[in-house]
């Protein structure tokens, strides 16, 4: 089974890179479920992309242009938003903050 840390601590984990001004921390996961911490700098732009996985995301800080299927919205600290299997999306960060995405399944990719 593939398995993550029990716990997470921030200070003890490195960020890894995801793209210009864009960083993350994987918090934990195993085959059903992963939660990622996503740091964007202003104007970090996590381009238009899809893949198989639910994902909920919820913003813990900053303001964000978020696009799903061609709809966009702006949110910010303390909005979500949802994104079903295959649905195209991305994220233009208005003011630095992160983003707090669950996946379901797991995203192998990213381990």
């Amino acid at each position: 089974m593939i398995k993550g840390n029990t716990f997470f601590k921030e200070a003890e984990t490195g960020w890894e890179p995801a793209g210009e001004g864009i960083s993350r921390q994987i918090t934990g996961y195993n085959t059903q479920l992963m939660v990622v911490k996503v740091k964007f700098e202003k104007g970090a732009v996590g381009y238009v992309h899809e893949h198989f996985h639910s994902q909920g995301t919820f913003v813990a800080s900053g303001r964000f242009k978020i696009i799903i299927d061609g709809i966009s919205e702006i949110l910010e600290t303390g909005d979500g938003f949802f994104v079903p299997p295959n649905a195209k999306h991305g994220a233009e960060c208005l003011e630095a903050g992160m983003l707090i995405d669950v996946f379901s399944p797991v995203r192998e990719d990213f381990l």
